[in-house]
């Protein structure tokens, strides 16, 4: 018997299906420079088996892609990852991991679509890598939190020097996190949802004036 067939024809892992008590979903897209630790979050929070396009890095990148400060990194994403994280009974969040190397960001517009807001990674030994993608989401006017992601040999400033090396708006959630922690992301994105809950608050108060 082979047993790799008959395991494929079972169907989806419980784990997989969508539960009945779900009511709402929303696409929360997950966002900045190469090798910050998007797929890594997106792998460690995810519900269901998560959805990755690694791909071996390979020379045709070479001169191309900067990978100052991630020299070791092997594979990186050239599609998007995706995973799912229920928050409660009722409310689920569908998580879309974008490439970090700008010439893959032609597919940004199709990524987000539909997407109520993002998170934005960021990695102290590179934060210069996070200028453009923070101003790729002003332009289109997408809610952002920005997350630090600790990596252990990165050097550690507090979170205000970050603030005003992004030049983030005091508005803007600024947390630290751990990418590899299930945990630690899915606090990042309780912080994205009680961002935007407050963000709806404020535009219904201004609706109502």
């Amino acid at each position: 018997m082979d047993f790799r067939s008959s395991e494929q024809t079972l169907g989806p892992r419980s784990e997989d299906v969508l539960p009945e008590t779900a009511t709402a979903a929303v696409k929360v897209v997950i966002v900045g420079g190469f090798g910050v630790g998007k797929t890594t979050l997106v792998g460690s929070v995810s519900e269901i088996r998560p959805l990755t396009t690694e791909e071996t890095m390979t020379q045709a990148g070479v001169g191309v892609d900067d990978t100052q400060g991630v020299e070791r990194k092997t594979s990186t994403t050239v599609a998007m990852d995706f995973g799912r994280i229920s928050i409660n009974e009722e409310l689920v969040l569908y998580l879309f991991g974008t490439p970090g190397q700008q010439r893959f960001w032609f597919l940004w517009r199709g990524l987000f679509e539909g997407a109520l807001g993002a998170v934005v990674l960021v990695d102290t030994r590179r934060l210069e890598v996070s200028f453009d993608v923070i101003g790729r989401l002003e332009e289109r006017r997408v809610p952002f939190v920005v997350a630090v992601n600790s990596f252990p040999d990165a050097p550690h400033y507090p979170l205000d020097e970050i603030r005003g090396a992004l030049d983030l708006p005091d508005s803007v959630p600024l947390v630290e996190c751990d990418a590899r922690l299930r945990g630690s992301s899915r606090d990042v994105l309780m912080t994205l949802m009680r961002y935007l809950q407050t963000l709806a608050v404020s535009s219904a108060a201004i609706e109502a004036s």
